[in-house]
């Protein structure tokens, strides 16, 4: 049994089969980053304001610690909402007070064949895991909140990311947990 019922992720229902989509020079693609666990909630006000948009939404089985299994429908890409249209829409929708932050994605189609994919991948029913870029041996930059700027290597513990800062010349170090949106890659 559902723990709340699968709300669409998608407005309007066909936004990724239109074939103007990411060619159009006056709408683009714009990522927004929510607030923690605001997913849902932007794509309701965005489809309440009639903005394009497309945030992955995939089921998982959860089982309660009394042995029952529910199914929870969560975010495939925590935090992240793609909203499709001009500089005014995007700003109507900072109004939500569901977004920390934007960017505009550059490449408009291969956003779009990107996301096309990820939808019919979705639809397909397989089971979907969603994997971080972050790899063990990155180097890395906190790019946001009180350690931001903090350079370090990416290390993996028990499956969990961690910011290894080392002092090379002790030889020595600390590490942070981190998650992949907190750091920007070094080249």
């Amino acid at each position: 049994m559902p723990i709340l019922p699968r709300e669409s992720d998608i407005y309007p229902d066909d936004l990724l089969e239109r074939v103007e989509l990411g060619a159009d020079p006056d709408r683009r693609w714009w990522a927004l980053y929510t607030m923690s666990r605001r997913e849902k909630d932007l794509m309701r006000r965005l489809r309440a304001l009639g903005i394009p948009f497309y945030g992955p939404i995939v089921s998982r089985r959860v089982r309660a610690p009394s042995g029952r299994v529910r199914v929870a429908h969560i975010p495939l890409f925590a935090c992240y909402v793609f909203l499709h249209g001009d500089p005014s829409q995007r700003h109507l929708a900072m109004t939500t007070n569901c977004i920390s932050r934007w960017m505009e994605v550059p490449n408009g189609a291969e956003l779009t064949r990107d996301l096309r994919q990820v939808a019919r991948l979705i639809e397909s029913g397989a089971p979907l895991t969603p994997e971080a870029r972050l790899e063990p041996g990155m180097r890395v930059r906190l790019r946001s909140g009180a350690l931001a700027g903090i350079e370090g290597v990416v290390s993996k513990r028990m499956n969990e990311s961690w910011l290894l800062v080392a002092v090379n010349f002790l030889q020595q170090g600390v590490s942070i947990q981190i998650e992949d949106f907190q750091v920007e890659r070094l080249d």
